[in-house]
């Protein structure tokens, strides 16, 4: 399968999977994330930017570089504070390995960084206090998941 048909495959699959748990995904957001980091419709403002993400790969090809951090995706961050960067997989919570980078999209970093922009500044929220990052590269990742045995078990 080529790149084109893998990336388009891999989101398609990922929005039957969302359809399929939205129930079981929203408990686990409002249980992980904190009530004045909500975000108001979070799966349905996601759901829109795959669709748009895949309207556009159907029209142009898939992205080299992916304009925006999503789930499949690995973001590599800017640490402004030490000039390090530290490369996230942003992934699905049964998918989440922090020791190899593998991080939830419910997470609060993969949450925070969700839908992110490549180049977008931001304070980065951890326990110890705030982060200031830079996203500095986007990169499509599906492929380092075994997606429909993933989506099957779910």
């Amino acid at each position: 399968m080529n790149h084109r048909n893998q990336t388009r495959e891999f989101y398609a699959q990922q929005l039957v999977y969302l359809d399929e748990n939205i129930k079981d995904l929203t408990n686990l957001y409002l249980s992980s994330t904190p009530i004045q980091e909500r975000i108001k419709h979070f799966f349905n403002l996601y759901v829109l930017e795959v669709e748009e993400l895949l309207s556009k790969a159907s029209k142009k090809g898939p992205p080299s570089a992916f304009p925006k951090v999503f789930i499949g995706t690995k973001v590599t961050v800017l640490f402004e504070e030490d000039q390090e960067t530290e490369d996230f997989i942003i992934c699905l919570p049964e998918q989440s390995n922090p020791d190899s980078g593998f991080i939830s999209f419910l997470s609060p970093v993969g949450r925070q960084l969700l839908l992110r922009k490549h180049g977008e500044q931001l304070s980065l929220k951890i326990p110890t206090g705030d982060l200031q990052v830079t996203i500095r590269n986007i990169s499509f990742v599906g492929d380092l998941f075994e997606m429909e045995g993933q989506y099957k078990e779910a």
